[in-house]
């Protein structure tokens, strides 16, 4: 079996990883991929946005199989145009993903059914929304429509703050057309979780939990990033709560979906906040997180290859998947100056120094010669695995910290409230 994934971070690693161990041995395909993918497969040098060449690879190439598993190619169809042209692939329809890349049709959507999530406001307008939020209960959370790569939520606690954010999305234009309309909402509190489930239009899988780290520096503070580390599963989670989660939000969200014409088949990934009131939803996105996946995969008790192929049939209760009750952590080394701006090509050392057992998975590197170079903001995620978070914990710190570069950073409290 011939398998394209398309994307190129750390997230495609792991899912490239676990494929990889799939009993039928599949030839494997990222686009673009970076360091870490090519040790597992072919990369193929197209932008994971061009989806007209991707399409073309695709039917050139004798592909059985697409994993689209980033964010913009969702948006933009990319499993709608193979599909059209009779390819297999894995990963919700453009009108399927619209649960993530307009917030506000995902806010109404939630609103309409009655879902469990903040209250909220949608503005087109900058001086709607600043009057809006001269009476706004104050902290206030502000969003982009759009995708923004996990960088555009604004938490701000004065009013001045807010305008601040405000004019940074629709004045400053700070993420182009993402920012066309804002989503303004109440600020939630409580432990925030992640929980992930494979769909297949009709079923969900069991879920599996993680919590991630979004501020770039230690005490989160810093601007957001796409995710600086994280730990799985959530231990503060009680099974009751789990069971609201599945059935009531996740599994009522596949069958509302498939209500209004748009059936849900691929990851479905739900944000939430465990407040006094009981789960709310944050936000939806419509694949496997990053870092999360690096995170859960290692966890799955299953074949990926087959959950992709028994979602894909609309038969995921045939596939027994279960996860894995240890604990994972992970620590993401980033470039100096990221989220902002950064400089790349540093060469990486310390890759041939860790355990045996610790997982790293390869986001923003390239093979330069013999030597691996950074290619992005967030260069590596290390993982470590245990019986627990605080020994996962550990162990994914004592590996990051051999692998160094020119002004590389990590987060040193990564899971620390849970030792």
């Amino acid at each position: 079996m011939r398998i394209l994934i398309v994307g190129g971070g750390g997230r495609e690693h792991a899912i490239a990883w676990k494929c990889a161990q799939s009993p039928i041995q599949p030839t494997l395909f990222v686009a673009p991929g970076n360091a870490g993918t090519a040790a597992l497969g072919e990369n193929v040098p197209i932008a994971a946005t061009d989806i007209d060449a991707l399409v073309a690879w695709v039917q050139g190439n004798a592909i059985d199989l697409t994993v689209v598993a980033q964010d913009d190619p969702l948006a933009l169809g990319a499993v709608d145009a193979l599909q059209a042209c009779g390819q297999t692939a894995f990963g919700p329809t453009r009108a399927a993903a619209k649960l993530e890349w307009s917030k506000v049709w995902a806010k109404e959507f939630m609103r309409r059914h009655g879902l469990p999530t903040a209250d909220f406001a949608v503005f087109e307008e900058r001086d709607a929304a600043a009057s809006y939020l001269d009476h706004a209960p104050l902290p206030i959370v502000l969003k982009p429509d759009g995708l923004t790569a996990g960088k555009g939520v604004f938490v701000c606690a004065s009013r001045d703050e807010a305008l601040q954010a405000l004019d940074a999305i629709m004045a400053d234009r700070a993420y182009g057309a993402a920012g066309d309309r804002i989503v303004i909402e109440e600020c939630l509190r409580g432990p925030e979780i992640s929980v992930f489930a494979f769909a297949d239009g009709t079923h969900i899988t069991p879920l599996a939990t993680a919590c991630d780290y979004k501020r770039a520096y230690d005490g989160d503070v810093g601007p957001n990033t796409g995710g600086m580390g994280g730990y799985s599963p959530a231990p503060f989670v009680d099974p009751e709560t789990l069971d609201f989660i599945h059935h009531e939000i996740m599994e009522r969200t596949i069958a509302l979906m498939a209500q209004e014409g748009h059936p849900y088949v691929g990851v479905l990934y739900g944000q939430l906040m465990l407040t006094n009131d009981g789960p709310r939803i944050v936000e939806f996105n419509v694949r496997l997180g990053d870092p999360e996946a690096q995170l859960i995969l290692p966890r799955l008790q299953a074949d990926l290859v087959a959950v992709f192929r028994a979602a894909m049939a609309g038969r995921l209760p045939d596939v027994d998947v279960t996860w894995d009750p240890a604990a994972t952590c992970g620590v993401v080394l980033a470039s100096g100056g990221y989220p902002g701006s950064y400089a790349t090509g540093h060469p990486l050392a310390g890759l041939d120094a860790l355990d045996d057992d610790a997982l790293l998975f390869h986001a923003g590197t390239e093979q330069d010669g013999n030597e691996v170079v950074t290619a992005g903001g967030r260069v590596l995620i290390a993982v470590g695995r245990g019986a627990n978070v605080p020994e996962a914990r550990r162990r994914a710190y004592s590996n990051i910290a051999r692998i160094t570069f020119p002004n590389a950073y990590f987060r040193h409290d990564i899971a620390q409230r849970e030792v």
